[in-house]
């Protein structure tokens, strides 16, 4: 009886050139994805990093504004600066009599000059003593 060849591909050796471009096109599109999403983590680390020192420089200029004198020219009633600090401004205003009388509603602003940093408010309430 004769025996009917089959092609067993046991002489094959490497790829063909249509695999290896399938391939290199599937990794290619990970590699793409991979490169998206550092490149959105390096976007989102520097909103981070610009909020907190927005904060930071807030809660410093906050703490100094309480520790003054109740009548000092810095919490006189209006708008005062804004002022550099670094890469950052900082403004800060005061409102007499809110929200009860003998007190003082103050409000600070601290926004970066990069344009993808936002403005950080914090508020306080001084007190006459």
């Amino acid at each position: 009886m004769k025996r009917k060849k089959t092609f067993s591909g046991a002489n094959e050796k490497g790829f063909t050139l249509i695999e290896a471009l399938i391939a290199l096109a599937i990794f290619s599109i990970g590699i793409l994805g991979v490169a998206t999403m550092q490149i959105t983590a390096i976007n989102s680390n520097t909103i981070a990093r610009l909020q907190t020192e927005a904060a930071a420089l807030a809660t410093n200029r906050m703490e100094r504004l309480h520790r003054l004198d109740y009548t000092d020219a810095n919490l006189s009633n209006g708008p005062h600066g804004p002022e550099t600090e670094g890469a950052y401004r900082v403004a800060w205003s005061v409102v007499n009599n809110q929200p009860v009388n003998a007190t003082k509603m103050v409000q600070v602003v601290v926004t970066p000059r990069n344009s993808k940093g936002r403005p950080v408010v914090m508020n306080f309430i001084k007190a006459e003593q």
